[in-house]
């Protein structure tokens, strides 16, 4: 049972306490609940009638889809907002936004009149990482520094606390013993990804192959509350970055903004000191030019490692919520690395990486024009991950942004095909897409009305046992993958696979990835599509054991296949050759390798 307070007043809030528990939280939960301001009484009672129609639910519904996430089978742009305007809109969420400690039994209504006397609740919700929390937004964010003023630091018999007023703060109780019931508990649900043999359980109750992709989709990707708690948790480090660089950003990118991100992935963050520079340059009427005084540095690369360093140590020494932060100032892109706590991600900080929010931009284009394309790329990444062709720590594995750019380039190859090249993309932009970033043209159109809907009209399923058998015949030795032509270029050095950079020509994305990585990746893409081709037309009613996209996502495809023996008649006909193909493509691989680096040992 829930306990309450017999007075709003009862309820106090602080920061929260100054000693943190190092370990990261293994699993987020969000929960929505129903405002109940008395300002917004109308809205309560209509979503307490979809509430309670929802039999067993027990989260309130979405009051908007993620930005960028049209799902198969529904309206294919239902949203056609450009990534900037969904940043912008992300960004002011964010910044009306508070972030608070709760108590087990937290008094929920109660919480919410208490904050109502600061302003207006437009939305909230409750979820669990090292205890509970709530977010609240707030519709001014006049409201928050009302709540701040009202707010006092606490103070220690055997501590002393850093006087830093965030906006993330921790909830006391007056009397918690004499707090009386005021209805259900709050309830956080599990929104960290499911468990491997759940989700195949999942997967085999759907009706057909199509069915498991769209499935798999909806239960891996980040909900709306995820996305809400990542913008603020960016936005709560601005907060942090701010007392040094006034007019910085720092925004998310990445999986968390490029509407592929996975329930549980990293948020990736940058900091943003471009609008400082534009206030700089703007020019100022009378005979003078009046200019800050600064310190220089011989290089951009210094001046990112200095200003990480400083803001790293802001971090470890003043953010709530900031654990176990790193310095990483060497590598070839200086990052600060961090877990927030409060919100139980893993962080990576770095500084005017513009041509990374770029690339995020072009995949939010890319998975906005098709539904067909999130589909596939989450099916694609969980199979990768599911047979250790991707992994969180860095080595010679294929990475989710190669394996994203290989679904696209898949999709760019079809006749009729699914998505335009980069080119096309670029030739659509206008003078307001003009975009230059260190020399490198990352041009392309941001409306999305602009570009032409796809007249392929292949299926989910078909699409995916393609892409395995495309991939597991493609020429690797000799070929690059070129999105931004959309077709294949022979490949300027020898790596044993190479993707280029859509942005910037001579990288190479997949350098990192070895020969014997990228002969794993073809032999399980080659058993893959043959698993496929062998359960076509099967469904959860015409089988007992993991078929379709669940039987690809066991521990070893391999063992499945080995097991299985292609019958008589015009399918088991097609399997042999297609085994009889695979081998000799096997063969013809092995030697072009062996020739290859024999070649490579003389020279």
């Amino acid at each position: 049972m829930r306990t309450a307070t017999s007075d709003p007043s009862s309820l106090l809030l602080s920061p929260p306490p100054s000693r943190q528990q190092a370990a990261m939280a293994a699993r987020v939960g969000l929960v929505t609940c129903l405002p109940l301001c008395a300002q917004v009484r109308g809205r309560f009672l209509d979503s307490l009638h979809r509430h309670l129609s929802s039999p067993g639910t027990a989260i309130l519904k979405r009051e908007e889809p993620p930005a960028g996430s049209a799902e198969p089978g529904l309206q294919e742009k239902s949203n056609n907002k450009t990534f900037s305007e969904v940043q912008k809109e992300r960004r002011e969420q964010a910044q009306r936004s508070i972030l608070i400690s709760c108590p087990k039994k937290v008094p929920e209504k109660k919480l919410l009149k208490h904050l109502c006397q600061h302003g207006e609740i437009t939305n909230h919700f409750f979820f669990e990482s090292f205890g509970i929390h709530a977010v609240i937004e707030f519709s001014k964010k006049e409201s928050i520094a009302s709540l701040q003023d009202a707010t006092f630091i606490p103070r220690g018999e055997t501590e002393f606390p850093i006087p830093f007023k965030s906006r993330f703060f921790h909830l006391n109780l007056k009397n918690p013993s004499n707090q009386t019931s005021d209805g259900m508990l709050v309830q956080c649900s599990n929104q960290s990804s499911p468990l491997n043999a759940d989700l195949i359980q999942t997967l085999c109750n759907a009706e057909s192959v199509e069915g498991q992709i769209i499935t798999l989709m909806r239960t891996l990707q980040i909900t709306e509350e995820n996305i809400r708690l990542r913008y603020l948790s960016c936005s709560l480090i601005e907060d942090i970055a701010a007392a040094y660089f006034p007019s910085c950003t720092i925004k998310p990118f990445g999986s968390s903004v490029n509407s592929f991100g996975k329930l549980g992935c990293d948020l990736d963050m940058f900091l943003d000191l471009d609008d400082i520079g534009k206030n700089s340059a703007t020019k100022t009427a009378g005979p003078f030019l009046m200019e800050y005084q600064v310190k220089s540095v011989p290089s951009e690369r210094w001046a990112t490692q200095k200003i990480l360093a400083v803001i790293g140590e802001c971090l470890d020494n003043f953010g709530p919520g900031c654990v176990s932060v790193q310095k990483i100032l060497h590598a070839r892109c200086p990052l600060v690395r961090f877990s927030h706590q409060a919100s139980g991600f893993q962080c990576d900080l770095t500084a005017n990486n513009r041509i990374a929010m770029k690339s995020s931009e072009l995949l939010y284009i890319y998975g906005s024009l098709d539904s067909r394309v999130r589909a596939l790329v989450f099916s694609v990444r969980c199979w990768a991950r599911q047979h250790a062709l991707t992994s969180s720590i860095p080595g010679a594995w294929l990475t989710n942004f190669s394996l994203t750019i290989m679904v696209i380039f898949f999709l760019q190859k079809r006749s009729p095909p699914v998505l335009p090249s980069l080119d096309y993309l670029k030739n659509l932009a206008d003078a307001r897409d003009k975009c230059i970033i260190e020399g490198n043209d990352c041009t392309f159109v941001s409306n999305l009305d602009r570009i032409k809907p796809s007249e392929n009209t292949e299926t989910l399923d078909i699409l995916l046992c393609q892409f395995f058998e495309y991939f597991g015949n493609f020429s690797f030795n000799k070929n690059s993958i070129n999105i931004r032509k959309g077709k294949e270029q022979n490949k300027p050095d020898s790596s044993p696979v190479y993707i280029q950079n859509p942005f910037e020509p001579a990288l190479n994305i997949s350098r990192n990835v070895n020969e014997s990585q990228l002969e794993r990746f073809v032999h399980l893409a080659r058993e893959s599509a043959w698993i496929l081709q062998e359960d076509k037309g099967r469904s959860s009613k015409s089988s007992s054991h993991p078929w379709g996209l669940a039987a690809l996502l066991q521990p070893s495809v391999s063992n499945k296949s080995k097991a299985k023996k292609p019958g008589r008649g015009p399918t088991g006909e097609a399997v042999r050759k297609l085994l009889e193909s695979i081998k000799a493509d096997s063969s013809k691989h092995s030697a072009a390798t062996r020739e290859e680096r024999t070649t490579s040992t003389q020279s």
